[in-house]
């Protein structure tokens, strides 16, 4: 059974995954608002025992690794090494960066279409993060040197100097969708689609997994951007 967590952002998410049969169990997805160490830990525990799963049968962690608010990151990988070290048997355990989780749900239409993805998102104080997913990207985890950081004019450039189609995934926010709009090569995937959850992220992280991709406590870490 994996477990999926992503507390990156005001937007939280929980899942519960069975990879055997690539079945979502249970999935949370919620305005956290920095109360992110108040109530993931009670979603969890509430979300196995509506299933009544025992947590000994977690055998996977999967979490958002970052970018994100400085404390969101570190949220949600304390409470998987955590979990992990309470476990009876220590689970297989991968981080994923945030953005990974954002384009998960796209990555498949875009390889058939030759499309590269570009998700993102708000980094606050009118700043955002961003990450290209060109096609054949699925088990791309971008390094914090290959994610993009600045405030819309930044990034409006950064798009605008691409030649090829983009599809502009995350959480869009009206400033991103008026100055995108001037772009004829990039098509904003707006609306309930565009929201992170754990569900793709747990279905990500399982094939990440079956490729034989994961990670130890000991090397899971938080992706910290800042602007130079």
């Amino acid at each position: 059974m994996l477990l999926a967590l992503d507390t990156a952002t005001n937007t939280a998410s929980v899942a519960l995954y069975d990879p055997a049969t690539g079945t979502l169990l249970a999935e949370q997805t919620w305005q956290a608002r920095r109360r992110q160490t108040e109530e993931t830990i009670p979603v969890i525990q509430e979300m196995l025992a509506r299933l009544d799963i025992a947590s000994n049968r977690i055998d996977a962690l999967a979490v958002t690794t970052g970018p994100g608010s400085f404390t969101g990151v570190r949220i949600a990988i304390s409470v998987a090494k955590g979990m992990a070290l309470g476990l009876e048997q220590t689970p297989a355990v991968i981080g994923l960066p945030t953005l990974c989780a954002a384009a998960a749900p796209f990555l498949a239409p875009a390889q058939s279409a030759s499309t590269t993805i570009c998700a993102f998102l708000q980094a606050g104080r009118g700043r955002y993060n961003w990450a290209f997913f060109p096609p054949g990207s699925e088990f791309y985890r971008p390094l914090a040197d290959e994610h993009g950081f600045g405030k819309i004019e930044t990034f409006y450039d950064t798009m605008a100097a691409c030649n090829e189609p983009l599809w502009l995934v995350g959480e869009m926010t009206p400033e991103t969708r008026t100055r995108m709009a001037n772009l004829s090569h990039v098509t904003a995937l707006d609306g309930v689609s565009g929201l992170r959850r754990a569900g793709m992220l747990a279905w990500l992280a399982a094939r990440h997994l079956a490729a034989g991709h994961a990670d130890t406590l000991d090397t899971l870490e938080p992706i910290y951007l800042r602007q130079l």
